[in-house]
């Protein structure tokens, strides 16, 4: 008896997710399901045929979900199939760069779903000795299946909890730091928001997109070292003043250091590079031009135009007509060139950002990071 061909379905929306298992199922074939990259990766020991994966998810993308499979020698020839609404040639080509063998385009055609899947578990086979399996043996894959299932579920909660961990290490720092500042809150929304949408522009991938995205929320977080009598104080810094103040970025590298966390770390370059210039007279280290980590150059545009645009202990905040002019003059001085102009051609999505997160203090609950989108950061991911 040849067993039933099966197949993972990887998809983080429940509705996608049922209609391709019910597709798949009619066709004849035992199907798996996962809600997540991490869900994923965990299910590929069940004996997995091929998988049919979402490439919008939160965590991990599909993407990122292909390049560990192919980095994993036991399921490197796996055929993978990419189900997704993306259509540029752009994309198309990281699909196949990381390793994809195949599209299928959203919403799924049922004749296109069943020539693409005859197609590799065919190719499939070739690869593959055919396993014949006897009722015994079947009772016995059965049962090691099933006490299967239950390590990698342990295993998989692990993976969510570690992740989880990381936003609550950023909720916490974050918070820490909303106590030297009131103004920090709203500073951090705006900032993280506006850091989402230049990301956008770049045509980052939605992993990159989500990482800036809670990254940059922490590009201040040395300021917790900096005394209460300068941070805040109501007037211009004096020369001493000012070289402690500048500590800030090295205080918060110090703080981000050496985490094994993509988030922490890339908070990490955020906190020292931030306040690097493009002509060479930022600090810490005086970086210029593209030695500057793109991180750090798109959170300098974000945190200057949020600066200016907002009321400090030693300012009033300027107009938007003001502040844009300063930041225009500041193009290929203080900035980078290109991220100015992606920063203009963006100005409706840029000021709509500004307006929603206008008022506010310390971040409440249901404002705190957590592994799935939050509103704004999906509507950029999903172009809705």
């Amino acid at each position: 008896m040849v067993k039933p061909k099966r197949i993972l379905v990887v998809d983080d929306d429940e509705q996608n997710r049922e209609l391709l298992v019910a597709m798949l199922e009619a066709l004849g074939y035992e199907t798996e399901d996962a809600v997540d990259g991490f869900d994923a990766l965990g299910k590929l020991s069940l004996d997995i045929d091929l998988v049919l994966l979402d490439v919008m998810m939160p965590g991990m993308d599909g993407f990122e979900v292909t390049r560990k499979i192919r980095s994993t020698p036991p399921y490197s020839d796996l055929p993978v199939v990419m189900v997704t609404a993306l259509t540029s040639k752009e994309d198309r080509i990281r699909a196949v760069e990381v390793g994809a063998n195949d599209f299928i385009s959203k919403p799924i055609d049922k004749t296109e779903l069943t020539v693409r899947t005859v197609s590799l578990l065919k190719m499939k086979e070739h690869q593959d000795t055919i396993k014949q399996y006897q009722k015994e043996l079947e009772d016995k894959v059965e049962k090691r299946t099933a006490d299967l299932r239950t390590v990698l579920s342990e295993k998989i909660e692990a993976h969510r909890r570690i992740y989880q961990a990381h936003l609550d290490t950023i909720n916490r720092l974050v918070i820490a730091a909303e106590y030297k500042d009131e103004d920090t809150a709203d500073h951090i929304k705006r900032m993280s928001s506006y850091c989402a949408l230049l990301a956008k522009a770049l045509k980052l991938t939605p992993q990159e997109i989500e990482v800036l995205y809670y990254a940059s929320s922490m590009h201040d977080v040395g300021k917790i070292g900096i005394p209460d009598h300068i941070l805040l104080k109501p007037g211009k810094h004096n020369p001493e003043e000012w070289e402690i103040m500048k500590q800030h970025t090295t205080i918060g590298g110090y703080i981000l250091d050496n985490s094994p966390s993509e988030l922490l770390q890339s908070g990490e370059i955020i906190a020292l590079s931030h306040h690097e210039k493009w002509d060479g007279s930022g600090y810490p280290k005086g970086l210029s031009g593209e030695n500057i980590p793109l991180l750090g150059r798109i959170c300098a545009v974000t945190d200057v135009y949020d600066a200016l645009t907002s009321k400090r202990p030693y300012k009033e905040a300027f107009s938007n007509e003001k502040s844009l002019e300063i930041m225009k003059g500041g193009s290929g001085k203080h900035f980078d060139p290109n991220l100015i102009d992606l920063f203009f051609k963006n100005l409706d999505e840029i000021f709509a950002i500004q307006k929603k997160f206008k008022t506010g203090s310390l971040l409440k609950e249901n404002e705190r990071f957590s592994p799935e989108y939050p509103e704004f950061l999906r509507q950029i991911m999903y172009h809705v």
